[in-house]
């Protein structure tokens, strides 16, 4: 199965871009710091470079399990065969390929999956840390929605692109 990898660098791009906009001052960012106790000036202490840089190292590590949960020809493979690089693979991998191949491989798709993926992974994650962290609702909803969204668009990304 062939798949696109700039659509995952481009996807793991998303985690950022999203954060920028969700954790700015104008929308939540005023109220996400309230709620984690955090000022501007400590907003402004480590390392930017480390912190982008792992943010987008984990990011990638995210598009490979998502790559798995949207693009359902992925679980397939294994099961009949493939994939078609190797000698081994059977004549039934290239059967399934030509039948199912596209089947499912949109953005609408991948980010239904994608929202799936954050409301039923992400939220409780994150709803179980808030909650033993004694933070309030407002700062577990900030932090869920945001994942909510971000998966929701890497997953779209993902199934639709790569």
């Amino acid at each position: 199965m062939d798949f696109n990898f700039y659509a995952l660098l481009t996807a793991a791009v998303v985690t950022l871009l999203v954060g920028f906009a969700w954790y700015h001052p104008k929308i939540f960012g005023t109220i996400w710091m309230r709620e984690s106790n955090l000022t501007e000036d400590e907003l402004k202490k480590g390392s930017m470079l480390k912190i982008f840089g792992l943010t987008y190292i984990f990011s990638l590590m995210i598009t490979m399990t998502l790559m798995s949960l949207t693009i359902h020809q992925s679980g397939a493979v294994g099961m009949v065969g493939g994939p078609p690089l190797i000698a081994s693979a059977k004549p039934s991998f290239a059967a399934f390929m030509a039948d199912y191949g596209n089947a499912y491989r949109t953005f609408k798709h991948g980010a239904l999956h994608g929202f799936i993926s954050g409301l039923f992974f992400a939220l409780p994650i994150i709803g179980i840390n808030g909650l033993f962290e004694r933070k309030s609702w407002k700062y577990i909803f900030i932090h869920a929605g945001y994942w909510i969204v971000t998966l929701t668009l890497m997953g779209g990304i993902i199934c639709g692109f790569a």
